[in-house]
């Protein structure tokens, strides 16, 4: 397997990123969405998460950098899965609108674009990816998309593409080893899940 596109993913840029703010739909997941309706006509959503794109989530936030959801449709399994990875910026939006979100959330946290890494997968995303310091793509993500990403993976959304953003930003960082040795020494030492 070839390794992921690091163009833009020096370890100067690296070190910059305090926040790293991860789309859902292509992403987080493959895409698909399940719907259906109870009995009694409750409409429900299912989507399929991969559990090594949670792994390295909890490893950047060890790193101290701040992880955000950013999406433009709201469902409950994506607020469920937040708040089992631990984020606490789970942005949600009906109609798409996440360059005024994102906006938001820059200045509710005093974040500026450029300490901002993305990761997107479509065109609804190139507003905010033209704008970070970091524009990231997963590796099945559009022609438009991986022509503007500083950094581009080879794996598919919801197949491992976040945990392996994670790592390429660790790593660059110089900080990756150790906080492999970290996460094992606390789970041996029965610290953490």
């Amino acid at each position: 397997m070839a390794e992921p596109t690091p163009r833009g993913l020096t370890a100067e840029r690296a070190r910059r990123v305090r926040l790293v703010v991860l789309d859902v739909d292509g992403v987080m997941t493959d895409g698909g969405i399940y719907l259906g309706a109870t009995r009694g006509g409750e409409r429900f959503e299912l989507k399929r998460f991969d559990i090594t794109d949670g792994m390295g989530t909890l490893l950047l936030q060890m790193a101290g950098v701040e992880v955000a959801i950013l999406t433009g449709r709201e469902s409950e399994a994506v607020r469920m899965r937040a708040q089992e990875l631990r984020v606490q910026e789970c942005l949600q939006h009906h109609w798409g609108g996440k360059l005024a979100l994102m906006q938001e959330l820059l200045e509710r946290r005093g974040f500026a674009w450029e300490q901002v890494a993305f990761l997107g997968d479509d065109l609804v995303d190139l507003p905010i990816l033209r704008r970070v310091g970091l524009p990231a793509a997963v590796g099945n993500a559009t022609a438009e998309v991986r022509a503007l990403a500083l950094w581009v993976g080879e794996k598919h959304g919801g197949r491992g593409a976040v945990r392996e953003f994670a790592e390429a930003l660790l790593t660059a960082r110089g900080e990756w080893p150790a906080l492999v040795e970290r996460y094992v020494a606390e789970r041996e030492a029965g610290v953490g899940s």
